[in-house]
């Protein structure tokens, strides 16, 4: 028997895909409604292990089209949203920085008032989760974390406009009461990314013996975190975080892109049988990103201490489960990487 739904907006997507599954597996008690508009990266072969189950449904729309919102709120008896839709490449940000404010700002303030006019302000049993970055909170120097309380400085137009709906969601909690929680996490890495991101890009290039841009001299610095352990605190914050509290995800696990890009290398030679350091003479330095953020690092002590979460996924680990998975799921890879995909890589790299 239901007894809640679930709304998961974004749910063909890469972080959104897992979370879809895991909710539905984990809990078939709940309807998992996915409403995604399956743009580039939204990819329903990401789910067709669960799309047959009785407790899945799946919804094509527009987070922008306050109308569809409602037929969607009619026609599902929804008390929770897990709000994951959004515009995320910081380079394609930079290139067409209105339809990040239009998908990320625009977006989550229709779907926040639709929610509101549903519920008839009646929030008993009610929660609107939002999923964050840690990029809203700008760059960091060789030292220090990002915390909870860390101000916010985006230094991207995708990192504007995530730190945007941010607020949106605080003010909708702060004037209506609506019941919120927020997240904001790390780099996610794992199975089903699309590979226009650091990770899967350099395990399909090096595949396929094609150079590896890395911005400037790689010496920028990300925290990683696994994509499935970031589910596992989805789902903790989802059931017993506070309403009004945001929690941050980390991995506890920095890395400068060219490490990182040098382990994959070596990965990649070992699985494929190649000369070790061969895949390293692909590594090609291009010019570095506009404003690109020095070092990103997530103070995650909160979220332990509340509810008990820590990663459990070492990176080696998860690197080679992922690099495993994409050299498992060519197939896959060949659909999300053909037509419009190169024409957009092309665009990106080739003058630099």
């Amino acid at each position: 028997m239901i007894n809640k739904t679930v709304l998961v907006t974004g749910g063909a997507g890469f972080i959104g895909s897992h979370l879809v599954r895991h909710l539905a597996t984990k809990y078939p008690h709940y309807l998992v409604i996915n409403l995604d508009l399956l743009t580039y990266a939204g990819n329903l072969t990401n789910l067709v292990d669960v799309a047959d189950r009785d407790n899945y449904r799946f919804v094509r729309a527009d987070i922008r089209d306050a109308e569809a919102l409602r037929q969607v709120f009619a026609g599902f008896p929804i008390d929770t949203v897990v709000h994951l839709a959004a515009e995320s490449h910081v380079d394609r940000s930079i290139e067409e920085p209105l339809t990040f404010v239009q998908t990320n700002l625009i977006g989550t303030a229709q779907l926040l008032q639709v929610a509101r006019e549903v519920w008839h302000e009646n929030f008993a049993g009610k929660l609107f989760y939002h999923i964050s970055t840690d990029e809203v909170y700008g760059s960091l120097d060789a030292t220090g974390l990002f915390t909870e309380t860390t101000g916010y400085a985006p230094r991207s137009p995708y990192a504007a406009s995530k730190a945007g709906s941010d607020h949106l969601v605080r003010a909708w909690h702060h004037t209506y009461s609506m019941p919120v929680v927020l997240s904001n996490c790390s780099n996610n890495y794992g199975p089903n990314q699309f590979p226009e991101k650091l990770i899967p890009l350099c395990i399909n290039n090096i595949l396929h013996q094609q150079p590896l841009p890395v911005y400037g001299k790689g010496v920028n610095v990300r925290d990683w975190l696994y994509v499935e352990d970031h589910v596992r605190a989805i789902d903790l914050i989802l059931h017993r975080g506070r309403s009004g509290e945001t929690y941050n995800i980390g991995g506890h696990n920095e890395w400068r892109n060219i490490d990182l890009v040098h382990l994959l290398c070596q990965t990649m030679d070992r699985k494929l049988g190649r000369a070790p350091g061969s895949s390293e003479r692909l590594i090609t330095y291009v010019t570095d990103r506009a404003g690109h953020d020095l070092r990103y690092a997530i103070d995650a002590t909160k979220l332990e201490r509340e509810l008990g979460w820590v990663p459990d996924v070492r990176f080696e680990e998860g690197i080679v489960r992922t690099v495993d998975w994409y050299l498992s799921n060519a197939a896959w890879v060949a659909g999300v990487t053909s037509g419009a995909y190169r024409d957009y890589y092309a665009a990106m790299y080739a003058h630099r």
